[in-house]
């Protein structure tokens, strides 16, 4: 009989990703829930519940939050926190700020490393999981990589590890 191995594998979370959501959580918790019980209050002190807009809004945002809450309570239980301060100096990992050169476009380009809940590629940040993410990962400066993308491949050469 075939054994099913149901642990999950743990994502990857930066001290700042951490510190985020944990942020998040205790606004959400506090005084999100504070306003959104005053919005339900208010709401039913106007009557008949039944044409309400207001108190289906309150209700509806009050649904809304608790997911979220939910949502990062998740991510925080199944995540481990990697410190940058256990990774060898200079070597790329989760919480890296890396500096690279796109080889064939002769293009320099910065990227936070991060855990898959915390990317953005938006704002700098990607995944460790991505491809040129994971390709990264324990590269120092001066290294080559050759990176597989569903358009081609992209050659990049680090220049800077922080």
């Amino acid at each position: 009989m075939e054994e099913t191995n149901n642990v999950e594998k743990k994502q990857q979370l930066s001290m700042e990703g951490l510190k985020k959501y944990e942020e998040e959580l205790l606004y959400l918790k506090g005084q999100r829930r504070e306003e959104i019980a005053k919005k339900i209050k208010e709401a039913r002190e106007q009557g008949d519940l039944s044409e309400n807009a207001e108190y289906d809004a309150a209700k509806d945002e009050q649904r809304d939050i608790e997911l979220r809450i939910e949502q990062i309570e998740n991510i925080l239980k199944n995540s481990e926190v990697v410190d940058k301060a256990d990774l060898k100096k200079g070597t790329i990992g989760v919480g890296s700020h890396v500096k690279i050169l796109d080889v064939k476009a002769n293009e320099e380009i910065e990227y936070d490393i991060v855990g898959a809940t915390e990317a953005n590629s938006l704002s700098g940040k990607i995944s460790n999981e991505s491809p040129l993410g994971s390709a990264l990962l324990g590269k120092k400066k001066g290294d080559e990589v050759e990176v597989k993308l569903a358009r081609g491949s992209l050659k990049v050469q680090v220049l800077k590890v922080s």
